[in-house]
Parts: structure tokens; C-alpha cells; sequence
């Protein structure tokens, strides 16, 4: 198996992120962030140390997580598994709201479990790109999802994907990932497989991967209050085969993961159940993913010629959209 492990050899497979990526990522929840978690009824959270990392979820009324821009804070009884949340791990996660395709990140360190909520201090807030849920076409539900009750045959129908990772030093990420039916994810034996594909061109998973290899994971069919949960021992791997089992209108993704040391459980997520999903509430007209990404180039702390040149391009009006929406319809598999 061809495996991957190093940096070197994550960016000859998938290429070097360009250093503007990290423009859009702000140390501090910012208004519009803050509008956006008002609206929102779910979040992926992967909360870790060094040694590892479990998923869980939060979910309820839109508005349910709250934050002061400095803190996030999550009420316990929102959380399906809130002892998992301890103070000092790290803390990653993926808020979502009805009917966009981008979602929201928030990364940092949890500081106190106490009076019934979590408090986070935020390291990162910014807003990822919509391909995952748009390849996973997540705001289209399949009750048929529902009634299955074999955890092989829902990671066969599954369509998204909750990653969690956490490298050596605890810092925490969850990424989202999406495909149709069947090119998702696989159960292959004691191992389970999935694809990797474009995305907002952060290599933070593999990096964790490379240095801290337990994963975990949720899969899900949209519509669905049931998830499967992941969790293993990753490799990432260009292995040929690999990667063709995953093909989707005739590209190939660039990296396959197997995850080893495999424990698989089908079950009922509260937080899912509660969240207002399918159909959800519209968004407020007020959230514009396009707009946000503007606005956290603008905040971010960077003050070189690079990071000026990328504030004065991306405010000219309607231009951050049509960048959007071309990199979607080109470059989603």
C-alpha cells in the first residue's frame, strides 16, 4: 500500500496549500459568526488530548450554542455524550445551518465544564466551503435511512461524514466530508474505507493523521436521525484500487483512508433528533457565507503585503461569490 506518511508526501499527492488559505481563519467569534450560531441547531464537535479523540454531537433549538466572541459556550444537556467534554482537551467543531452548504468552524480549548455548559476558549473561527454538503446533497433527506438497521449497509448508504482528529498537542479538528450513496464510506472486513475530496484546501486532518493516528467519526444519511459511529486507527494512503473504488462521474480522489483497529456502533443521536433539520427553518437573509468569508480575511491579525492585496480583491463586490461558485461547479470531485 502506498501510504502517506509525511507532510512531503501529503502535498505531492494533493498539492501545497497556498498560505492565503489561512487568511480566512480569525482567532475570535465575530459578529457575523455569532449570527450564524444564533441560527443554527447543529454542531459536530471532536473533543481530544494527545492520546486521542471522541465525536459527539450537539443539537436543539436554533441558537441553542451562544458565544461572547472570546468563548464559545454549549449547554451540557444539548450534548448526546457530555462527558466526553472535559477540561483542557481540545475542542473542534462544525456548525451547520439549514439549507446553506458552508458551515461553520469553531476551534479552541475547552476551560470550564460547569453550571451545566461547556466554555471554550476560541483559537480559530472561520467558514468552510460547501462541497461536502453539496456532494452529499445533505439538505435533500432519505427517510428510507431511518429504517435500516445494519451498520454495514448504513455506511454503504451513508452520504456524510464527520471526521474528527487531534494532533500530538491536542489541538482539535473536524472536518466534513460528503459523497453520494455508496462513495462514501465502506466496511471492508475488520477495516472501514473512505475517500478524500477537494475541500477548502486545509490539511489539517492529514496532518493530524500523520502525527496522531486515532480517528473518530460519524456517518450519517440525511434525513435520518441514526448515525454510525467510527472509531480506529487511520492510514492515508495513493494506493491505485484504493482510490478507483471511490470514483464519482469519472475522477478519482487523490488520497483513500483506512482506518484499522475498527469500532463500528449503530444508534440514535438525541442531539439529531432535536435539531429542526429536514425541513428547517430558512436562514436569515442576513447570513451570506460569501460575505463572511470577506469579512474573517478583513479581521485576520495578518498585516503583510499578502494578506492586504487578499482584503482590497476579495471586498470588491460579488467577486468572492463567482469565485465560489465557479471553484464548486469545477473543482467538486
Amino acid at each position: 500500500m502506498a501510504r502517506i506518511d509525511s507532510i512531503a508526501a501529503i502535498e505531492a499527492a494533493v498539492g501545497k496549500a497556498s498560505s492565503a488559505i489561512d487568511l480566512k481563519v480569525i482567532d475570535h467569534v465575530d459578529a457575523t459568526a455569532q449570527r450564524w450560531l444564533a441560527a443554527s441547531p447543529l454542531m459536530f464537535a471532536g473533543i481530544g488530548d494527545g492520546g486521542g479523540v471522541t465525536l459527539t454531537l450537539g443539537g436543539g433549538a436554533a441558537g441553542f450554542a451562544r458565544s461572547d466572541g472570546a468563548t464559545l459556550a454549549v449547554p451540557l444537556d444539548r450534548i448526546d455524550d457530555p462527558a466526553t467534554i472535559r477540561a483542557g482537551a481540545g475542542f473542534g467543531s462544525l456548525f451547520l445551518l439549514p439549507g446553506i452548504g458552508e458551515t461553520l468552524r469553531i476551534n479552541g480549548r475547552v476551560v470550564a465544564v460547569a453550571d451545566g455548559e461547556a466554555r471554550i476558549a476560541v483559537e480559530e473561527c472561520y467558514v468552510h466551503c460547501a462541497k461536502a454538503l453539496i456532494r452529499s446533497a445533505f439538505w435533500h433527506p432519505d427517510p428510507p435511512g431511518q429504517a435500516i438497521d445494519d451498520a454495514g449497509a448504513f455506511a454503504a448508504a451513508s452520504r456524510f461524514m464527520a471526521l474528527a482528529t487531534v494532533d500530538p498537542d491536542g489541538h482539535a479538528d473536524l472536518s466534513p466530508k460528503g459523497d453520494p450513496a455508496g462513495a462514501l464510506a465502506h466496511l471492508d472486513g475488520d477495516a472501514l474505507w473512505f475517500a478524500d475530496r477537494p475541500g477548502n484546501r486545509r490539511t489539517d486532518s492529514f496532518r493530524n493523521i500523520i502525527a496522531q493516528p486515532r480517528i473518530a467519526a460519524a456517518l450519517l444519511i440525511p434525513g435520518s436521525h441514526r448515525i454510525v459511529r467510527i472509531a480506529g486507527t487511520a492510514t492515508l494512503t495513493t494506493d491505485e484500487a484504493a482510490r478507483e473504488r471511490f470514483a464519482v462521474q469519472d475522477k478519482v480522489p487523490r488520497v483513500a483512508v483506512r482506518i484499522d483497529d475498527l469500532r463500528v456502533a449503530l444508534g440514535e443521536s438525541a442531539a439529531l433528533a432535536r435539531a429542526p433539520l429536514w425541513p428547517g427553518a430558512p436562514p436569515p437573509a442576513d447570513i451570506r457565507p460569501a460575505k463572511m468569508f470577506v469579512e474573517h480575511i478583513r479581521l485576520n491579525r495578518a498585516r503583510g503585503l499578502g494578506a492586504r492585496i487578499a482584503s482590497a480583491v476579495t471586498s470588491i463586490p460579488g467577486l468572492m461569490q463567482k469565485g465560489l461558485d465557479k471553484d464548486y461547479h469545477d473543482n467538486l470531485y
